[in-house]
């Protein structure tokens, strides 16, 4: 394994990172008793596989159903040296709401103390006044820090670009030390933060990079053409942990053998082998030129307004992203999947589909936009068609 300094914190952290969501038995936070034996045994062969490979970062949450009980039954057979525990917290308007939260999450894991702790949902300006306003969730972290229980205090979240630069630049309560952050091949928005997070030395942890970037584990077959010979997967492990101030990337486990076409990274990175990301780069970017006429798939997104300043609140950034996706790489199933979740109040997917576009007004964005009010509209009627 290859370890990072992860920012401030000091902590070796494994580049692979072992992320629970997918392993849990059930969404619900059920008694331990009521959870299969066999799932149980699953979880356990995923950690000591994880552990084998010195994936020594175990990374959860309390919106992650059984999975913090799951894990503490697990956990108290394992030296505490041995491993680097974080889960998440949901900001709260009433701190002390927020404390007692954490506290629970530490008798679930059976833990007397976190290496890591995020503030999970920052999502929108008001969860970040949640977390950062005078004596809010982020003191109160604080105060578990000054206890001994915390080590160190992260976000994550799903917010837009400006809401994540105000809480990597917010300095009250000593900021935050870490970040988990989207951010992906297919998605470049968020490097800004990145870049201001590495700035202030702050550890970056990528989540998601399977999933949520492009559902890698079952590419289209134009996306694994361009990314040969690497698989669509491997590639985009390798271009993430190639970026300056990244330190560590999730797997989202639910098997044992899910951890191997992963580790392939590794010998990547010793070579530092950038002419083969740059190869495969230059052949997504000419790709996505000829089909949409812009090298990147997000190239429109700060020039479109946010979906809640947009006529008829359509979500203009991401209906544009998911058509150029699948045109440009084939990345049908994916687009598909993202583009039913708006409409549905989403906080990961906010804002409406483009299914009312007949009856907006676009003339008020066309100049930012780069098209005309007409030109416009006709492309989110055809993203629509092909998306819906």
């Amino acid at each position: 394994m290859i370890y990072r300094r992860f920012g401030k914190t000091g902590l070796a952290m494994p580049v692979l990172s072992f992320g629970c969501m997918r392993s849990m038995h059930a969404w619900p936070d059920d008694p331990a008793k009521s959870i299969p034996t066999t799932a149980q045994r699953q979880l356990t062969a995923i950690v000591e596989e994880a552990l084998v490979h010195g994936i020594t970062h175990i990374e959860t949450a309390q919106g992650y159903g059984s999975s913090e009980r799951q894990l503490g039954t697990i956990l108290t057979n394992l030296p505490r040296r041995s491993y680097l525990l974080q889960t998440k917290a949901p900001p709260r308007s009433d701190p002390e709401d927020f404390t007692a939260s954490v506290l629970q999450s530490l008798e679930r894991l059976r833990v007397d103390r976190l290496d890591l702790l995020a503030i999970h949902g920052i999502n929108d300006h008001r969860t970040l006044w949640q977390s950062c306003r005078k004596n809010g969730c982020l003191a109160a972290a604080r105060r578990l820090q000054d206890r001994g229980i915390i080590d160190h205090i992260g976000f994550s979240g799903h917010a837009p670009l400006e809401v994540i630069r105000a809480a990597v630049e917010h300095e009250e309560d000593g900021g935050f030390d870490y970040l988990n952050l989207h951010w992906y091949y297919i998605f470049d928005v968020n490097r800004p933060a990145i870049e201001a997070a590495a700035a202030r030395d702050m550890g970056i942890f990528i989540i998601s990079p399977t999933d949520k970037g492009g559902h890698l584990h079952s590419p289209s077959k134009p996306l694994r053409e361009l990314t040969s010979p690497l698989s669509p997967m491997l590639f985009n492990d390798f271009w993430c942990l190639q970026q300056p101030g990244i330190c560590t990337i999730s797997i989202g486990a639910s098997a044992p053998e899910h951890f191997a076409e992963h580790l392939r990274v590794l010998p990547l990175l010793e070579q530092q082998s950038t002419p083969l990301l740059d190869g495969i780069d230059g052949r997504l970017r000419l790709a996505m030129a000829e089909a949409t006429g812009t090298e990147r798939p997000d190239a429109h997104w700060l020039r479109m307004p946010s979906w809640d300043n947009a006529p008829g609140l359509i979500n203009l950034s991401m209906v544009i992203w998911l058509y150029n996706l699948l045109r440009g790489w084939g990345m049908k199933d994916y687009a598909k999947a993202r583009y039913r979740m708006l409409g549905r109040g989403s906080s990961w997917v906010p804002g409406n589909h483009a299914g009312s576009t007949a009856a907006v007004d676009f003339s008020g964005i066309s100049t930012n936009a780069a098209m005309t009010s007409g030109e416009l509209r006709k492309l989110l009627i055809k993203a629509h068609r092909a998306l819906n």
